[in-house]
C-alpha cells in the first residue's frame, strides 16, 4: 500500500466512523428496548412514564436516547401530571458501545405540568426519602399551579445523594420578560422539620424567602424582596423598592404580615395574603406615609388584568393628586379578571373637606358612589386649580351632597347629584365626553341661587370672549329663586349650548318683578366676538312690581310702574358696531329706537322717539299731583339723536312737544364728576310754566338741584305762566354749580318793552336763598297787571328791583322777602280809584252833589295817569310804598302809601288825592284786607269839614 493510500486511508476512517454512529442508530429498530427506556425514566423521576410515541438514538453529537409524546404520573387529578412532547435521555458511550443503557442526564421537552394546589400539606412539599441521584430538565415548558400558569419554563431539579438538598433552578416568562428563579429543599430532620430557601430575580429585582417546612403545618420563615424599579415587577411608579417581613404558608394560604416598606423613600407597612382555596387570591394591606395618586393611575392605566383575584387594602396619611394634597386616604380595591370594586373609599380634601366613597366596574364601565361634606368648598376648589380670587371669601363655604358617577372609555358621567352649597340645594346630571374636544352636557336644579360675590366682574368677562371654549357644552340650568347683582329673580332657566366657539343661548328667562324676561342668541368667541340673532323681550300685566328692582340705576314713576310693560331689543353684530332696534311699551307710552353700540369702548350712538296721545295724562302718570293745565291739552313727543360713552350722553337735534310747549335743541350729560353736568342749549317755541301756589307750605325740592351741575343757554320765543303777562323772546344763561343755581343774562320782551336781570337760587346755604335783580323798561300794559281789583290797568311802564329772601317753602320765601326798587307808570290807567273823578266832584258848587261825586269816585273806577312813580321797600314779606306819586290828568294830584303784605295776600294802602284849592285837605280812599276783595274806608270828613266852614 502505497503512502498515499494510507493518507486517504488514515483521513477517510473518522469520516466513516462519524457517518456510520450518525446514520448507523437510525437505521437500528428501538421498539425492542421501548420498555426498557420507560423503566429508566420512571425510576429516574419516580413516577410511572409512558412513551406514545417513536424512538430514536442519536450519537452525535452526543449519545441520547429521544422519545415523542410522553406523559409521567397517573392521570389522577389529585396527583402530579405531566405530559411532554419529548423526552432525552443522555447516555453513556462506553456502555452503550458494551449494549448497556447508562442514563446520564434526564431532559423533558415541550412539557405540560400540572402542579395541583393546595396540596394534602405543605409537608408534602418535602423531598421525599426516593428522591436521590436525581438530575432532570425540563425545556420550553408550561407549569400550571393551581389556577396560575407559568409560560416558557426552563427548570433544572437536582439531588445528588440521600443527604443531599434537593435544588431546583431555572427561568420562566412572565409579562414577556424572563424570571430567574432557585429553590433548596433540605432533607428532613428527626423532627420531621426541613429548610426552605426560594429566590426569584427579574431583571435586577428580586424575591427571597427563607424558612422551615414544619411538619404538617407548612411553611414559617421571612421574605425580602428590593430592586431598582418597582414597575419592572408590576403595574406601579418607577422607583427603588425594598419589602422584609414574616412569612407562613399552609395549604390553604401563604401569608407575609408585618412587612416593613420602602418605595422610592416612602416608608410604610404592609401585609400581604394568597390564598389557595377555595379559589386563587391575593390580598394586599399598605400603610403608607405618602402616595402619589397622579403616578399610581399613570401607571395602573392600560395595565393588563392580574392574572388571579387580587385585594388591595390602601392608606396613606398624605397623598398628592393633581397638586392638591389629600390626608387620610382609605380605601379597598379588590380586582378579579376585568371587574373591580371599590369599598370604604374615603380621603380628607384640602379645606378640610371629607369625602367617602364606593363603586364596582362591570367591563370598561366603572360606577362610583359619593358623599361629600366641608366647610371651604374655595380652598377645596383652589386647591383643584380652580381660581376663586375674584370672588367673595365669604361665598362658597359650607357644603354637602352626594354625587353617582360612571366613568366610562369615552365619558364620565354623573347620572346622579345632589349637593347643599352655601343653604342652596341643587340636584341634577351631567356627562363629559373625552376626545381631541371635550363636550359636557350638564343639567342643574338649585332652590336659589346666589351669584353675587360668585360671578367675574365684568372686566372679566372680555378675556372670557376673546379666547373661544377648550370644551363643547350643553348647558340646562334653572332656579326657583335667584339672585344677581343686586336683582332677584324666580323661575329662572338657561337652555345653551356652546361648539366650536360658538355659544348659543337658546332661551334664558326669568320672572323679575312681576315681569317676564326671556332672552336668546348666539356668540362666536374668538379675536374679534360677535352676537347674532339677538331677542331680548320682557312683559309684565299691570301692578307689577317690575320697577323694584331697576331702582338701584333709575326710579320709575309710580303711575307708569302700574301700567302694562312689553319691551322687545333685537340685533346683531361684532362687539365693535353691534346694531340694535328697540320698542317699549308703558300703557299708551311707546318708545322706539335704534342704536350701535362699541361694547369694548362703551360708547354707543342712535336715536330714540317717546310718543304719548296725552300730555297732561302722561304728566300724571310720572308723578304729577293733578293735571297740569298750564301744559295745555295735546301729544306728547320727544325725538333725539343720542349718542355717549364713557362718563358722557349727548342728545342732539332734539324735539320736544308736550301740550302747549315746543322746544328744541341739545342736552349733554357728563357723568365723570363728583356730579353729573348739564350742558347745551334749550330753544323753545312757547314755554308754559305751572302756576306757583306763592303761599302753599310745602318745599319746593331744592335738594336735587344739589345733585347735579348744569350750564346751559336757555330761550323762548314765548313764556307763558297762569296770572302773568306773556313773556317774549326769552333767553338767559343757567349755570349751576355745587347746589348754587344761576339764571345770567336774563332777558325778555314784555309788551314792546325789555324785561333784563338775574337771578340766582342757592341751595347750598340752609335754608336756601333766593334773590335776584330785575328791571323792566318801555313796556306797555294792554290789561291789567295782577287782575286784581286795585291793579295798573294799561299804559307805559317801567321798574327796577331787587330782592333776596330764604326758605324751603313758598310761603317761607315769601316771609323773609326783603329788597327795594322804583315803580313808574306812563300814560296809563290806574284800576279800582277814580281820583280824577273824585277832584271833579270836589269842585262842584253844590256841596251834596260834590260829596256824592266825591264818595262815587272812591268807590270804584279808574284813573287815567300821565305819571305814577315812586319806591318800595320790603321786608320780612311787607312791601311798603315809598313816595309813591300820581300826576293825573286835568291837573290832578295824589299820592298811593302803605304797604302790601305777600304772605297774607292782604293790603293796606292809602289813595289820596289833593282837591282845589290848593289849601283844601286832600280826599283819601284807605284799602285794607285781602287784595282779591278788600274794604274801602273813604276819608272824605276833612274836606267835607273844610267845605262846610267855607
Amino acid at each position: 500500500m502505497t503512502t498515499r493510500r494510507r493518507l486517504i486511508l488514515l483521513l477517510g476512517l473518522p469520516a466513516l466512523l462519524l457517518l456510520a454512529a450518525w446514520v448507523g442508530p437510525r437505521l437500528l429498530d428501538w421498539e425492542a428496548r421501548r420498555d426498557q427506556v420507560a423503566a429508566i425514566a420512571s425510576a429516574r423521576l419516580g413516577r410511572s412514564v409512558a412513551l406514545d410515541g417513536p424512538l430514536r438514538l442519536t450519537l452525535l453529537p452526543q449519545p441520547m436516547i429521544e422519545a415523542q409524546s410522553v406523559r409521567v404520573g397517573a392521570a389522577d387529578p389529585e396527583e402530579i401530571g405531566v405530559a411532554a412532547r419529548a423526552l432525552r435521555l443522555s447516555l453513556g458511550l462506553g456502555a452503550l458501545l458494551g449494549g448497556r443503557i447508562e442514563p446520564r442526564e434526564l431532559v423533558l421537552v415541550g412539557a405540560e405540568i400540572r402542579l395541583p394546589w393546595p396540596p394534602a400539606s405543605v409537608g408534602a412539599l418535602r423531598p421525599p426519602p426516593w428522591l436521590t441521584g436525581f438530575d432532570a430538565r425540563i425545556e420550553n415548558s408550561r407549569v400550571a399551579v393551581g389556577g396560575a400558569v407559568l409560560e416558557g419554563v426552563d427548570a433544572r431539579l437536582a439531588a445528588p445523594g440521600p443527604l443531599d438538598a434537593v435544588r431546583t433552578e431555572g427561568s420562566f416568562t412572565l409579562r414577556g420578560a424572563p424570571v430567574r428563579f432557585e429553590a433548596v429543599v433540605g432533607r428532613p430532620g428527626f423532627d420531621g422539620a426541613a429548610t426552605l430557601d426560594v429566590s426569584m430575580a427579574l431583571g435586577a429585582a428580586s424575591v427571597t424567602a427563607r424558612g422551615v417546612l414544619v411538619g404538617e403545618d407548612g411553611f414559617e420563615g421571612r421574605i425580602e424582596a428590593g430592586g431598582p424599579d418597582l414597575a419592572a415587577l408590576l403595574a406601579a411608579p418607577a422607583g427603588p423598592f425594598r419589602a422584609s417581613g414574616r412569612m407562613r404558608v399552609t395549604a390553604e394560604v401563604a401569608a407575609a404580615d408585618d412587612l416593613a416598606l420602602d418605595f422610592g423613600g416612602v416608608t410604610g407597612r404592609g401585609a400581604a395574603t394568597f390564598r389557595f382555596a377555595p379559589a386563587p387570591r391575593l390580598d394586599l394591606a399598605l400603610a403608607l406615609a405618602r402616595l402619589d395618586i397622579d403616578a399610581w393611575v399613570a401607571a395602573l392605566r392600560g395595565a393588563a388584568a392580574p392574572p388571579l383575584p387580587l385585594g388591595l387594602d390602601l392608606s396613606a396619611e398624605v397623598a398628592t393628586f393633581r397638586g392638591a394634597t389629600l390626608r387620610r386616604l382609605r380605601g379597598g380595591v379588590f380586582r378579579e379578571e376585568d371587574r373591580i370594586s371599590l369599598t370604604d373609599l374615603s380621603a380628607l380634601l384640602p379645606g378640610e373637606a371629607e369625602v367617602e366613597g364606593a363603586g364596582a366596574t362591570a367591563g370598561d364601565r366603572l360606577e362610583l358612589g359619593l358623599r361629600f361634606a366641608g366647610g371651604n368648598l374655595r380652598a377645596t376648589l383652589a386647591a383643584f386649580g380652580l381660581g376663586l380670587e375674584q370672588s367673595d371669601p365669604a361665598r362658597l363655604r359650607g357644603f354637602d351632597g352626594r354625587a353617582r358617577l360612571v366613568l366610562e372609555a369615552a365619558q364620565l358621567g354623573v347620572p346622579e347629584f345632589a349637593a347643599n352649597i352655601d343653604g342652596s340645594q341643587v340636584s341634577g346630571a351631567g356627562v363629559l365626553r373625552f376626545g381631541a374636544r371635550p363636550a359636557l352636557g350638564l343639567g342643574l336644579t338649585f332652590d336659589r341661587l346666589d351669584l353675587d360675590g360668585v360671578m367675574p366682574p365684568g372686566a372679566a368677562w372680555s378675556a372670557v370672549l376673546a379666547g373661544a371654549p377648550a370644551i363643547d357644552a350643553n348647558l340646562r340650568l334653572a332656579a326657583e329663586r335667584l339672585r344677581w347683582g343686586g336683582i332677584e329673580a324666580t323661575q329662572a332657566a338657561l337652555d345653551a349650548a356652546a361648539e366650536n366657539g360658538r355659544i348659543a343661548l337658546r332661551r334664558g328667562s326669568a320672572r323679575v318683578g312681576g315681569a317676564d324676561l326671556v332672552l336668546a342668541g348666539t356668540l362666536a368667541t374668538g379675536a374679534a366676538p360677535r352676537l347674532g340673532d339677538l331677542v331680548l323681550e320682557a312683559v309684565a300685566g299691570a301692578d307689577s312690581a317690575f320697577a323694584v328692582p331697576l331702582a338701584r340705576w333709575v326710579t320709575v314713576p309710580r303711575g307708569l310702574a302700574a301700567l302694562p310693560l312689553r319691551l322687545r331689543l333685537a340685533g346683531g353684530g361684532p362687539l365693535d358696531a353691534l346694531a340694535l332696534a328697540g320698542e317699549l311699551e308703558f300703557g299708551e307710552l311707546r318708545a322706539e329706537g335704534q342704536a350701535s353700540l362699541n361694547l369694548p369702548q362703551s360708547r354707543f350712538g342712535g336715536n330714540v322717539t317717546l310718543r304719548h296721545p296725552g300730555a297732561p295724562r302722561l304728566a300724571l302718570q310720572l308723578g304729577a299731583a293733578e293735571p297740569p293745565a298750564w301744559l295745555g291739552e295735546g301729544s306728547f313727543s320727544l325725538i333725539a339723536a343720542v349718542a355717549g360713552g364713557p362718563g358722557t350722553i349727548q342728545a342732539d337735534n332734539l324735539e320736544l312737544v308736550a301740550g302747549g310747549l315746543r322746544a328744541r335743541g341739545q342736552v349733554g350729560v357728563a357723568l365723570g364728576g363728583a356730579r353729573p353736568r348739564l350742558t347745551g342749549r334749550i330753544a323753545a317755541e312757547r314755554l308754559p310754566l305751572p302756576d306757583l301756589a306763592l303761599r302753599d307750605s310745602d318745599p319746593l325740592g331744592f335738594g336735587v338741584l344739589g345733585a347735579v351741575d348744569a350750564e346751559m343757554e336757555v330761550e323762548a320765543a314765548e313764556l307763558v305762566a297762569p296770572d302773568l303777562p306773556v313773556l317774549e323772546q326769552v333767553g338767559a344763561r343757567l349755570r349751576l354749580a355745587n347746589g348754587r343755581l344761576a339764571l345770567e343774562g336774563l332777558r325778555a320782551r314784555l309788551g314792546g318793552g325789555t324785561v333784563d336781570g338775574a337771578l340766582a337760587l342757592d341751595v347750598a346755604a340752609q335754608p336756601p336763598v333766593l334773590s335776584g335783580a330785575l328791571g323792566l323798561a318801555g313796556a306797555t300794559l294792554r290789561a291789567p297787571l295782577f287782575g286784581l281789583p286795585f291793579d295798573l290797568a294799561s299804559g307805559r311802564i317801567e321798574a327796577q328791583g331787587r330782592f333776596s329772601a330764604s326758605g324751603h317753602a313758598p310761603a317761607a320765601l315769601l316771609a323773609t322777602l326783603s329788597g327795594d326798587g322804583r315803580l313808574a307808570l306812563r300814560d296809563g290807567v290806574l284800576a279800582g280809584v277814580a281820583l280824577g273823578a273824585v277832584a271833579s266832584a270836589a269842585a262842584l258848587e253844590d256841596p251834596v252833589l260834590a260829596e256824592q261825586g266825591v264818595r262815587a269816585g272812591l268807590e270804584g273806577g279808574a284813573t287815567a295817569v300821565e305819571r305814577l312813580e315812586g319806591g318800595w321797600r320790603a321786608a320780612a314779606g311787607l312791601v311798603a310804598l315809598d313816595g309813591m306819586r300820581i300826576a293825573g290828568e286835568g291837573g290832578v294830584s295824589g299820592e298811593v302809601e302803605g304797604s302790601l303784605d305777600l304772605l297774607r295776600g292782604s293790603l293796606d294802602l292809602r289813595f289820596a288825592v289833593q282837591p282845589t284849592p290848593a289849601e283844601a285837605p286832600p280826599i283819601g280812599l284807605r284799602v285794607t284786607g285781602p287784595a282779591t276783595a278788600p274794604r274801602r274806608q273813604p276819608e272824605v270828613a276833612a274836606w267835607a269839614r273844610w267845605r262846610a266852614e267855607r
